[in-house]
């Protein structure tokens, strides 16, 4: 298929969440008897249930919970709504004890005064555990390297206010601190553990934060103790009671232990030196160490780990720390789920995303080689050489990289595999490629002559003990390494060319054979996580290992593979399946750098020019610039159908056809040639940077509103002057914009059950039609109001019909000065229904594009996913809109390349220059309780709750935020949702939903395009949402041909250039 018509990208990097876990109950209160065991202010509260690994709340604990070998599930907060009888006050769990009570008057005055009850059921062989979480605590992405602090504070895309951090807001109201629980611990004191604190005295305990004040205990204060795996240090098993008046809802009470009077008095035992137990329980430092190996100063020194805040969404698992000072002030929140523990932060910082706004989805493709090369059968493993490519497996077949003819085809038989391949170096450069070198998993080394297709030499004994995991080509030698650890030098012999027949030199190494790289005389072992360095001796006699351990990050996944850009020789790129990738150093052999890339596995790295190109399991092939920071996404397009096996880049191919060729392999059995030299993508670049040299432009203003009218008829807003006047402060009739965009949302009731069960499984035609008639009737309403409203207020401007489309509540209505009319062309409509898997319209978009001189403009109007806790229902609906293909593509290249951008042919949203979002985006506002949002709206602290936005956080937290392309005028209004219908309150019915953000405006087109105003409009009440509309200013162009040919031409020229020098850096 050609690949002129480009395929749409799948949702590749969309970040998904395991499914959330049940709703749990709140732990039981107990309220204790006024005889209680006499008050402590430093004895740690002991509990039957299992301790936390740390001292702090579940919700201040960055590392991921362990479980305790005994079974026993580790202690977490349940997620529940907000009650204020129980967030008002600290939750206090009941102690435990080995051994019945210490003190038989407590215990039996307590059992007489039970009411005879039934005998309890005895559970003694099981004792109920808590419900295990059904989250998943995979490791994410742990920290992020502060964002570029250059970037703009006018205009900022997502970033609003431009200064918010991800970290917590000082001030918010949050519960009390949960202690750490333990099993008591022996003291150079007191035998006896200390006595339980009363619930009056524990709520004026200050809790004890340990991370923020390094480790140091508090005055008067004791730490708490750091729990281990030791069987000593497991938490106790509850005890089961054998009484038959027995009070079940007493039993948690009566089963803790009363210490004896006398050693009780020793825990207010001042003396004790702090220190002592300061140094027993705290856990130690982390320092900045790779193994090892000394980081340079490159790399900066981490904090102690930091407390998350709290999140309501299942959107990320690890939510970003705060700042140690707030550790001790964990937020109260509203969730349906669970929040993961952090993990702890690697050794070096991550970055920043890559910046993929800009990306190009063109298939880097040759003009005469769109079409790929279908193996036959699955394997893994390819090798490359001018216009040779081969696979190998059970069966070795060689191709004609320019015609695709099949020109050998070799079997090794039923038990014989080949494991590893590579083209042997020639010393003539005209028979580079014809011999080709295959390791075998029995340990033989075959040499292969492509021209007589035969087998010239077997060395059946290369590798007597091991497979034959990699074969390298290295200058005049060959490099075999099996997986024994094993290595062969094979020399040139007198031909100039290594030889089986030669003698090698062998070397060892340590077992285990991950991923492995040659650069200069160094050779990279990744074994998993670890990755170690050898240099051959300059007598070539031995390998020397570089490092007196192996190198190794924290939360990286096992090393998958590795690359090296040509201009960049200096450093090592490294792969991971969690797809991240860390940058080594080849002289101190310190990690520069760690950058999350993806959330899918990269299963191919390899530099090409001055670009680093990454291969995932979802068949997408991405194109990096490094040099930038954050990194930028040149490309991306959909290579394969399946995962891909690997990606080369030829070298040879430069000077023995005159290109740079990069072949991929995919699981889909096909093979495939890139260009790697990108030349249309940087011609086209170059052309749009120089489009001054050939374009005309000329400016027009444009004003979109967007509006939840929640099933609002046009007649109502004839009720109050404000809302007459609604549209007349929208259409601003002294400065009246060119171009009107109306996008509407719930036109419809969409509550009425009946009407949606109707659209939905009604197969009657009458009954259809009525249904139709209904619907189309609101909309005729609408465009004949605003029509009746434009010449009333701006008669002079004489305003036309454009476009109007609707699609089951949303509505869209497109009004553009009659002076402009005649220069739009080609307007073209699409909708995409996102409701019951795509089959309903209740939630999707609608999508109008069409041109204005030369310029393409595509406006979007949706309505996502309701619910607090839907974030990734929201995203992956914003990437099923931005992925798809609804539009007529353009075929020809050249009118590709005039009006769209980032190779694309129109067919979808992001192809387009200057493209406008409006919409009910449903994004909330994460981890706060309504109070508390509507106090902060109140006081005009809207950076506290920007900075919990699920909008925002999605651009900053998501790789895969489809979104992210998107730019946002900064918010300087209240949020707009949620209010009761007539007034100014928000919320206040039996669900009294949180306010929120949720009707937005976004826009794309860099240097196109320019938000002027960003506002809310309070005049019109009659829905739960307040209208939102901007004002923007949009660069419009109009091409001269002949100019354009000149400028192309020069570019011609400026690539010749280029490429002879990439050609240079390579050879």
């Amino acid at each position: 298929m050609p690949w002129s018509n480009s395929k749409p990208r799948p949702t590749s990097m969309m970040a998904f969440s395991p499914p959330r876990s049940p709703t749990r109950s709140p732990p039981k209160v107990t309220v204790q008897s006024p005889k209680s065991p006499p008050k402590s202010f430093d004895s740690p509260i002991h509990s039957p249930r299992p301790s936390r690994p740390t001292s702090h709340a579940v919700l201040d604990s960055p590392s991921p919970q362990v479980q305790a070998s005994n079974g026993a599930k580790s202690f977490k907060i349940p997620s529940r709504n907000p009650t204020p009888a129980i967030d008002s006050k600290p939750l206090f769990p009941t102690t435990s004890a080995a051994v019945p009570s210490a003190d038989p008057r407590k215990s039996d005055r307590s059992v007489a005064s039970a009411p005879p009850v039934p005998p309890p059921i005895n559970r003694a062989g099981k004792p109920k555990m808590q419900t295990k979480s059904h989250s998943t605590d995979v490791a994410t992405r742990a920290s992020l390297a502060p964002e570029n602090s250059s970037e703009p504070v006018d205009v900022s895309p997502f970033s609003t206010p431009p200064s918010s951090s991800e970290g917590s807001v000082k001030g918010d109201p949050s519960p009390p601190v949960i202690p750490g629980f333990s099993k008591p611990k022996m003291t150079k004191d007191g035998y006896f553990p200390p006595p339980p604190v009363h619930h009056s005295m524990a709520e004026k305990l200050q809790p004890t934060d340990f991370r923020a004040t390094g480790g140091q205990s508090q005055k008067k204060v004791a730490p708490l103790p750091s729990p281990s795996d030791m069987p000593e240090d497991r938490p106790a098993l509850p005890v089961r009671r054998e009484k038959d008046n027995f009070d079940l809802r007493r039993s948690v009470q009566l089963q803790r232990a009363a210490p004896p009077e006398l050693p009780v008095r020793r825990s207010f035992d001042q003396s004790r030196p702090n220190a002592e137990a300061s140094n027993q329980f705290n856990p130690p430092r982390r320092t900045k160490t790779t193994n090892g190996i000394t980081l340079s100063s490159s790399a900066k020194t981490l904090e102690p780990p930091k407390p998350p805040p709290p999140r309501n969404s299942a959107e990320m698992k690890r939510p970003a720390p705060i700042p140690p000072t707030q550790a001790s002030q964990p937020y109260t929140y509203d969730s349906d789920e669970e929040d993961a523990a952090s993990e702890k932060q690697p050794a070096t910082a991550l970055t920043e995303y890559p910046d993929s706004s800009q990306a190009n989805r063109r298939p880097p493709v040759f003009p005469e080689n769109t079409s790929g090369i279908p193996t036959g059968y699955e394997t893994k493993l390819f090798a490359i050489c001018g216009d040779y490519i081969c696979t190998t497996g059970y069966v070795t077949n060689v191709w004609n990289v320019l015609n695709k003819r099949l020109l050998m085809s070799l079997s090794h038989g039923d038990t014989v595999k080949a494991t590893a391949v590579a083209f042997r170096p020639a010393k003539d450069v005209e028979d580079e490629g014809k011999r080709l070198w295959l390791g075998t998993n029995t340990g033989e080394m075959h040499e292969i002559d492509i021209p007589t297709q035969s087998v010239v030499h077997v060395k059946s004994n290369a590798h007597a003990r091991g497979v034959v995991v990699k074969i390298f080509r290295y200058a005049s030698e060959m490099w075999s390494i099996d997986d024994d650890g094993v290595i062969h030098i094979w020399p040139a012999d007198d031909t100039g060319s290594p030889s089986l027949q030669q003698t090698p030199h062998t070397f060892r190494i340590p077992r285990g054979h991950t991923f492995s790289i040659i650069s200069g005389s160094q050779l990279w072992v990744a074994s998993t996580k670890d990755i170690r360095v050898y240099n051959r001796s300059a007598d070539s006699n031995h390998f020397v290992q570089m490092t007196q351990g192996p190198l190794s990050q924290l939360n990286v996944g096992d090393v998958t593979s590795g690359a090296i850009i040509s201009s960049q020789p200096d450093r090592i790129y490294f792969g991971h399946a969690d797809g991240k990738v860390t940058i080594y150093s080849k002289k101190g052999f310190e990690c520069l750098g760690i950058v999350n890339v993806s959330v899918y596995k990269i299963s191919s790295l390899v530099g090409v020019g001055d670009y680093l190109w990454a291969g995932y399991s979802t068949g997408m092939i991405y194109v990096y610039d490094t040099k930038c920071t954050p990194w930028k996404v040149l490309k991306d397009w959909k290579a394969h159908e399946k995962p891909i096996a690997g990606i080369l880049a030829d070298r040879t191919s430069i000077w023995k056809l005159d290109r740079f060729q990069v072949a991929s392999l995919g699981t889909d059995t096909m093979l495939r040639i890139w260009d790697g030299m990108l030349k249309n993508d940087w011609l086209e670049t170059l052309m749009q940077q120089r489009d001054n040299e050939y374009c005309e432009f000329r400016e027009l203003s444009a004003r979109v509103m967007t509006w939840n009218a929640g099933a609002t008829k046009p007649t109502v807003l004839r009720n109050t002057e404000q809302d007459r006047n609604f549209f007349r402060e929208i259409l601003e009739p002294e400065n009246p914009p060119d171009i009107l965009v109306f996008g509407f949302q719930e036109l419809v009731d969409l509550e009425d059950k009946k009407i949606t069960a109707k659209s939905i499984f009604k197969r009657k035609k009458h009954k259809e039609t009525s249904e139709h008639e209904h619907m189309s009737h609101q909309y005729r309403a609408w465009r004949d109001h605003l029509v009746r409203v434009l010449d009333e207020t701006s008669p002079k401007q004489n305003y036309v019909l454009l476009h109007t489309a609707n699609l089951v509540g949303l509505f869209t209505c497109v009004f553009v000065k009659a002076s402009e009319r005649a220069k739009i062309r080609d307007v073209c409509a699409a909708e995409i229904k996102l409701g019951f898997s795509g089959r309903v319209g209740n939630k999707g978009a609608l999508i109008v594009r069409f041109f204005i001189d030369d310029s393409s403009l595509c406006f979007i109007n949706c309505h996502l996913a309701a619910g607090q806790s839907q974030t990734v229902h929201r995203n992956n609906d914003a990437a099923a809109i931005m992925e798809n293909a609804p539009l007529p593509g353009n075929r020809s290249p050249s009118d590709c390349a005039n009006y769209f951008v980032g190779g694309g042919d129109g067919s979808m949203i992001l192809d387009h220059e200057i493209c406008i979002l409006n919409g009910d985006l449903n994004y909330r506002i994460d981890a706060m309780p309504r109070n508390t949002v509507i106090a902060a709206v109140q006081q005009g602290n809207l950076a506290k709750l920007l900075e919990r936005d699920q909008l925002l956080l999605s651009r900053k937290r998501n790789p895969g935020f489809r979104l992210r392309a998107f730019n946002e005028a900064p918010i300087n209004f209240a949020p707009t949702y949620k209010y009761n219908v007539g007034t100014d309150d928000y919320d206040t019915s039996e669900k009294q939903r949180s306010p929120a953000w949720c009707d937005r405006l976004l826009y794309r087109g860099l240097g196109r395009i320019k938000q002027l105003d960003y506002r809310r409009h309070d005049g019109i009440k009659v829905s739960d949402h307040r209208p939102v509309s901007g004002r923007f200013k949009l660069r419009i162009k109009t091409i001269n041909s002949k100019r354009q040919e000149a400028t192309r031409d020069k570019a011609e020229v400026e690539f010749e250039a280029v490429r002879r020098r990439i050609a240079g850096d390579i050879k």
